[in-house]
């Protein structure tokens, strides 16, 4: 079985477009989701933060509201709660050697766009996991993360690659709005990635290479697939 590297974030809020203060974090389904299905496939799964600052859950991504089902809501708790020492220890980004994993998984919420688009740490990591050929599965905000990865130059690592990520209308339509400080998908296509949106809602997975991308909450469970089956 192999090592997977969750790269999650630390943030718990981010300023909104119009200078107020909004909680964040990680997205409670797609750490879940992605966490227990290769779990379940018999893989060892390191969480790793900025700092080894322990991650907060984005309370939106446990509410019915959002969810639209308490038994949902009720399993994220569940499951999150089975992992809480593993969530209370993260592993700091900086003390990461790329050659202990098979895979880099980066679930989403709003909290990478805070922390991990300009995390240096994170920048190394997948500049040279990508460069050694590891797989690199980011899915929902966290293809946000793929903007630490810059050459000397200041040239994204992952221009002209193929990826998929929450799109803008996802993002304005049911994300932070039009008071979102920054579209995630847009500065991707505008740093040189090859951004390809499905149907918003809907499951969208795209592989390119070694860079397995996933666009929504929707995607957690085929982004998770997709890594076992790579790893079998």
């Amino acid at each position: 079985m192999s090592n997977i590297l969750m790269v999650v974030t630390a943030a718990d809020s981010v300023t909104l477009a119009d200078g107020t203060v909004h909680p964040t974090g990680y997205w409670a389904e797609e750490l879940v989701v992605a966490h227990r299905d290769l779990a379940r496939a018999g893989h060892t799964i390191i969480i790793a933060t900025p700092g080894g600052d322990v991650p907060t859950v984005d309370p939106g991504s446990l509410t019915v509201e959002i969810v639209g089902d308490q038994a949902k809501v009720d399993d994220f708790r569940s499951y999150l709660d089975s992992i809480a020492a593993n969530l209370a220890h993260p592993l700091p980004l900086d003390a990461v050697a790329v050659s202990d994993y098979d895979a880099i998984v980066m679930p989403g919420g709003h909290g990478p766009m805070v922390d991990l688009a300009f995390d240096a740490n994170l920048g190394r990591i997948l500049t040279e996991a990508d460069r050694d050929g590891v797989w690199i599965a980011p899915f929902c905000h966290g293809p946000a993360g793929l903007l630490s990865a810059v050459d000397q130059d200041g040239s994204l690592v992952f221009a002209g690659r193929r990826l998929t990520v929450f799109s803008d209308e996802e993002e304005l339509t049911g994300g932070l709005g039009k008071n979102t400080p920054w579209l995630v998908a847009t500065t991707l296509r505008e740093r040189g990635a090859l951004v390809e949106n499905g149907a918003p809602w809907s499951e969208h997975v795209v592989r390119d290479g070694n860079l397995i991308s996933g666009q929504n909450p929707q995607s957690s469970d085929a982004v998770a697939k997709a890594i076992v089956d790579v790893l079998a």
